[in-house]
């Protein structure tokens, strides 16, 4: 049931190494320079970061301890939890950056008659 803990080992270490430390340095106020257009819904996206590696964690943490069949599956089923509040906050984000592209947007003049 559980598979090679390998796999899980390097799926936590590869998680761990690019998630948090990314997401806590855009809360901090760094912007990739890949998202530097779309800032408006940064810090949406980095508590959507945080969310599904928080989901990485509940699916991957028992399977390394060899945890019973149940107890992998109430970490699976409650690791829905995080992933639905993760797409929430990725659409957020992006109704914030649609918001901030309407906003910065000049309509140009209409000819007064």
């Amino acid at each position: 049931m559980n598979g090679d803990p390998l796999c899980y080992w390097m799926a936590v270490v590869v998680s761990t190494a690019l998630i948090p430390p990314m997401s806590t340095a855009v809360l901090a106020g760094w912007t990739p320079p890949w998202l530097r257009k779309r800032q408006a819904g940064m810090r949406l996206r980095a508590y959507g970061s945080l969310c599904c590696y928080a989901f990485a964690l509940l699916n991957v943490l028992p399977r390394i301890t060899d945890a019973s069949y149940g107890t992998v599956m109430a970490c699976t089923n409650a690791g829905f939890a995080p992933i639905a509040a993760a797409v929430v906050l990725f659409l957020l984000s992006e109704r914030k950056d649609k918001a901030a592209r309407e906003v910065g947007r000049v309509e140009p003049a209409r000819p007064q008659h």
